[in-house]
């Protein structure tokens, strides 16, 4: 019999209604994203009458989720980065060497005196000893510095590799150390990328790695790739070092055990300072935008516990001693110790504008990338472009839809008017679950709604010719109708099935582009069967029981 439970038909109209309403905010997109937008001021503390004045614009009792602009539609930046890897295995093997010459000057009797060959190839350690024939014993006592390696494909291996020939030891990463060293390195890049970015309020970016040693990094909404750069491209390596002298060239004698720095607050100076740092960016548990006692910009930073007390240590030790602030080989300030500092905090001087310790700021926070990254590609996308794209994609969708309206009004009558209804709906309800999951549109994403638009009356086409096929067979109104969805079932899960499973490959195997077109078509999928089987049906159940016809077209 032609009829529908109460509940079923109460659960069908939840759903029509709650995807409808979920959808609604991307109907007055403008205005629900500076609400949100000033809702999170607000909750980070920036309270002003502006921000209450924009949160105001959209009510807190309807839902304010969005479906994200990609790239191709806001505007925005696209980068693709090279991380140098090669940097890390150098900057292992430097660290390496106090560790090398110590344990080496415990046998001094054996091997002699020991020196860092400075023109070794980047990322090995060279270490010549005195007396030759103390080599084999030397690279004996070097090997128990290796430790094993830190990777479940490396079980049993060692960090280090360890040569020498005549009165030299080669001390270098091994294979399997540098596998596993690259992938920390690319994860803990991609990590610290994804930081920086989030800390500056961008929307949905895209940051993936690609191949071996490659970040392809889109944020939608920024002004310009330049920008972009700024905001990732430094290392943000803080350091705080001893201060053992100043110079006046880059070229100035100095020991193994300190290096020349550049100061940049002032021209033409040089510190000489100690390469073992006392405390590190490492340590930083925040790092925020401030001014210090004269009104000037500044950063306040607080060290984590171990920080604070090797901090508070240093200053009670050396009260009247200069102190470098170094940020990326660079003395960015170098104060004098006026007292023990026992809390863990500070604050870095130097001469910087606001915007300059914001960016300082997110950079600390984030901070310090393992290695330096060289920029392969960069392309800005104006919000001009995007605006085309949108333009573009909604003509599509109007020219799409009207045809599909038509087609179904032509073909089939009443029966298409309320396929067309089913269709409507189905569209609301693409866009209410995408907004639910924060999903980012991009062109190819609206392709795969055009895409749907055409799909959604699949269904109903196959329903009603089926109906059709009864009727010509002298089935009675309601016998057609139920064996028309009867018998056009299996058609219908077999086609639609077929086209998800297809989604799901695309979604798996793409990348960006061709993944927003899978989420895309993957939901229009499921919403298209829903509205077709369930929500079509239901409508002609509720006209069928108000007019009571004795005889249907289709």
């Amino acid at each position: 019999m032609l009829s529908i439970a109460l509940w079923k038909r109460i659960t069908i109209w939840g759903l029509v209604a709650l995807g409808v309403v979920l959808a609604l905010p991307n109907v007055f997109y403008p205005r629900v994203e500076r609400h949100n937008d000033a809702v999170a001021a607000i909750e980070a503390g920036f309270n002003t009458p502006e921000n209450q004045a924009e949160a105001a614009l959209w009510p807190d009792y309807l839902p304010s989720n969005l479906v994200n602009l990609g790239l191709d539609l806001r505007g925005g930046a696209h980068l693709l980065a090279q991380v140098n890897l090669a940097e890390v295995y150098a900057s292992r093997m430097e660290g390496m060497w106090p560790d090398v010459r110590d344990a080496l000057r415990v046998e001094s009797d054996v091997v002699g005196g020991v020196r860092q060959v400075k023109d070794a190839p980047e990322g090995e350690l060279h270490v010549q000893i005195n007396t030759p024939a103390g080599l084999q014993r030397a690279i004996e006592i070097v090997r128990t510095l290796a430790q094993p390696v830190v990777s479940l494909t490396s079980i049993g291996h060692t960090d280090l590799e360890v040569t020498g020939e005549g009165d030299v030891i080669v001390v270098k990463l091994s294979e399997a150390e540098r596998v596993a060293t690259d992938l920390r390195t690319m994860a803990t890049s991609l990590e610290i990328v994804r930081n920086r970015v989030d800390a500056a309020g961008t929307r949905e970016p895209t940051i993936q790695s690609i191949g071996e040693d490659r970040i392809l990094i889109q944020v939608p909404g920024i002004g310009s790739a330049e920008e972009l750069k700024t905001l990732i491209g430094s290392t943000a390596k803080l350091e705080f070092k001893p201060v053992t002298g100043r110079a006046t060239s880059a070229d100035a004698r100095t020991d193994s055990r300190n290096e020349v720095l550049k100061s940049v607050d002032e021209e033409g100076v040089y510190y000489i300072v100690e390469k073992t740092a006392v405390v590190t960016g490492e340590d930083l548990t925040n790092a925020q935008p401030s001014f210090d006692q004269n009104g000037r910009p500044a950063v306040s930073f607080t060290f984590n516990g171990s920080g604070s007390r090797k901090f508070g240590d240093y200053t009670l030790e050396n009260i009247g001693s200069p102190f470098a602030i170094v940020l990326d080989n660079e003395v960015i300030s170098a104060p004098t110790i006026q007292s023990h500092i026992p809390g863990g905090s500070g604050i870095i001087t130097g001469n910087f504008d606001i915007a300059e310790t914001t960016h300082l700021a997110i950079l600390l926070r984030a901070g310090a990338l393992p290695a330096k990254m060289t920029f392969l590609e960069e392309r800005t996308v104006g919000p001009e472009l995007g605006q085309d794209s949108i333009d573009a994609g909604r003509i599509a969708c109007i020219i799409a839809f009207a045809g599909v309206l038509i087609f179904m009004m032509l073909s089939y009558g009443m029966f298409g008017l309320f396929a067309n209804i089913a269709l409507i709906i189905n569209v609301g309800l693409i866009f209410g679950i995408l907004s639910v999951f924060g999903a980012t549109l991009t062109l190819p994403g609206i392709a795969g709604i055009v895409l749907t638009i055409g799909m959604a009356v699949d269904a109903n086409v196959l329903i009603f010719e089926r109906i059709r096929e009864e009727l010509k067979a002298a089935r009675g109104p309601v016998r057609a109708i139920e064996l028309g969805y009867e018998k056009a079932l299996s058609a219908i899960i077999d086609a639609n099935v077929t086209t998800l499973i297809t989604a799901f490959i695309l979604f798996a195997m793409g990348s960006g582009p061709v993944k927003g077109f899978a989420i895309t078509l993957g939901i229009g999928i499921i919403t298209s069967v829903f509205t077709a089987i369930f929500v079509t049906r239901l409508i002609i159940v509720m006209w069928f029981e108000r007019t009571r016809p004795k005889t249907i077209e289709v």
